[in-house]
């Protein structure tokens, strides 16, 4: 295989800009070759940009079963990443699905089992793993140069969005439609990017807000407190109400602090670990030395184009992903925790009670304002809901 022949299922938001950038040929060994969607217009407007060079298709099954191609990008609303990557593997095809990774941890984890069990290569929109600056503090933190994890705080509520973003589209926001509101929408790149470079928390409790700002049924204002497995804990704070909003990501170890925020990393760096100091000092009020470092940040920010190509030379060469798919399913666990733990009122465990949260989702779907129809007919209609 000299190159990758890709169709794209959903081309909305998202599936448009792959579409654009695969046919000027961004990504290096890779040849768009189909496209899918049920929308005439989105077909249409893929007609008048692709020309007669692109198969177009208007049936999933159809698209599956005949396009000419070797990979496929899923890029539809949040229900139907899974189903539609399993039939991508069951037709031998590797898959690349936008995030998130599904709406729920049962039956991503089934759609992992699938994907590993085909053998193909399976990756995931998580472009942010492609951003230098936190490439540098997974680094910082994996070598032990932060210490022995304490605290991990990101208050992430620069995702404004006014009512008419929600009225754009009827299952925009609902719990039938998408499944969530801001953790599942607008954060499952920051919950990956948590559990990436500072692991996976071990209980949750949060405390959410459903259609407090907004005419909407799901969440739109979240602060959840973690609890990690050696005893230190996090917050995270997030909206879709705050304006102006605020990215700040702070990490504090043992050995110093490490705050991301205005595209800049700031190690406040110690010269011995609190630990030490706290035994050795004997001068009753004290600190440990420490040294602001203004850490160099070096590579490109190749976000979406970098994800794509990662993908692309893992199936022509064996190249390491950046962002695996099965690794979706974290950030995820982590979201449908926060949300059962709301919902309860309890703390929830991680692994999640995936039964549970299956069951207390499903009542909300049932009362949803948006009525599901068919997944197909919503599906390829619309994608890209960031």
């Amino acid at each position: 295989m000299k190159k990758v022949r890709i169709g794209i299922i959903g081309i909305g938001n998202m599936g448009s800009s792959y579409v654009r950038e695969l046919s000027k040929g961004s990504v290096p060994n890779a040849e768009l070759r189909a496209v899918c969607d049920i929308n005439p217009e989105r077909l249409e407007w893929a007609k008048d940009t692709l020309g007669e060079k692109v198969s177009l298709y208007d049936n999933p099954d159809k698209f599956f079963s005949e396009a000419d191609i070797d990979a496929v990008i899923v890029a539809t609303p949040h229900y139907d990443h899974p189903p539609l990557a399993v039939k991508g593997f069951e037709k031998g095809l590797h898959v690349l699905i936008d995030k998130p990774a599904g709406v729920y941890t049962k039956q991503v984890r089934e759609m992992n089992r699938v994907a590993e069990k085909s053998g193909k290569v399976f990756g995931i929109m998580y472009n942010q793993r492609t951003n230098p600056l936190y490439q540098k503090l997974r680094d910082l933190i994996k070598s032990g140069e932060l210490g022995e994890l304490r605290r991990t705080n990101w208050i992430i509520t620069n995702w404004y969005r006014p009512q008419s973003y929600y009225d754009s589209g009827g299952w925009r926001a609902t719990w039938a439609g998408e499944g969530g509101g801001v953790l599942l929408n607008q954060d499952p790149h920051q919950l990956d990017l948590w559990q990436w470079t500072c692991g996976m928390p071990k209980r949750v409790m949060a405390f959410m807000y459903f259609g407090k700002y907004h005419n909407i049924e799901v969440e739109d204002d979240v602060t959840a407190f973690v609890e990690y497995e050696n005893g230190a804990t996090g917050v995270f704070v997030t909206s879709t109400a705050d304006a102006p909003g605020t990215n700040r990501f702070e990490v504090t170890g043992d050995r110093g602090k490490i705050v991301i925020e205005d595209d800049k990393l700031t190690f406040w760096r110690l010269r011995v670990s609190e630990r030490q100091f706290n035994r050795e000092y004997t001068g009753g009020f004290g600190q440990p030395e420490c040294w602001k470092c203004e850490i160099p940040i070096s590579g490109e920010n190749t976000q979406h184009i970098g994800i794509i190509t990662n993908w692309v030379d893992s199936i022509l060469h064996g190249t390491k992903l950046l962002a695996p798919g099965t690794e979706g399913i974290n950030g995820l666990e982590i979201s449908n925790a926060m949300h059962l733990s709301a919902w309860t009122g309890k703390w929830a465990d991680i692994p999640v009670d995936e039964d549970l949260y299956y069951e207390l989702l499903q009542e909300r779907i049932k009362n949803s304002t948006f009525k599901k129809n068919t997944t197909v007919s919503r599906t390829l209609d619309v994608s890209g809901t960031h």
